[in-house]
């Protein structure tokens, strides 16, 4: 806030509010700040050099595998399709539902983990460290809407 002081002519020395804003000082330092953006902008644009191999499609009589779906349930049950599985033969049941009971080829395939919401971190870290340790390294993760 400021005071007004009147000049010659109207009463002497009355001090009247003034309570409009001062905004020169806000102007500089936005001009200051408009400054600094425009000179830091083009530094945060880093390019990088990214060599990605040609895309191939895959030959026409090779046919492509479904995955193999492992659903937790809140209770801790673990199925395999509709099959429900225990954690000591999940890696054997999925090699089964993969069509390679021998166990040699099957760790190579996509495998997808879906759990419900309200399963447990633990429960669900149990069957990832469980298929790590077992071979399975394609594994993806599937969610669910919440509704």
């Amino acid at each position: 806030m400021g005071a007004k002081l009147s000049g010659p002519g109207s009463k002497a020395h009355v001090i009247e509010q003034n309570s409009e804003i001062n905004v020169t000082p806000f102007v500089d330092i936005m001009l200051v700040l408009l400054i600094i953006f425009m000179v830091a902008a083009p530094l945060a644009t880093v390019s990088i050099r990214l060599d990605l191999p040609p895309a191939q499609p895959p030959a026409p009589d090779q046919v492509q595998k479904e995955p193999v779906y492992i659903t937790i349930q809140e209770s801790g049950s673990i199925y395999i399709a509709e099959t429900e599985t225990s954690l000591p033969r999940l890696a054997a049941d999925v090699c089964a539902a993969l069509g390679d009971p021998t166990g040699k080829g099957c760790r190579e395939e996509r495998v997808f983990v879906r759990a419900q919401a309200e399963v447990k971190y633990n429960q669900f870290m149990e069957v990832m460290n469980d298929l790590q340790e077992n071979g399975f390294f394609k594994v993806g993760l599937l969610n669910e809407d919440i509704e």
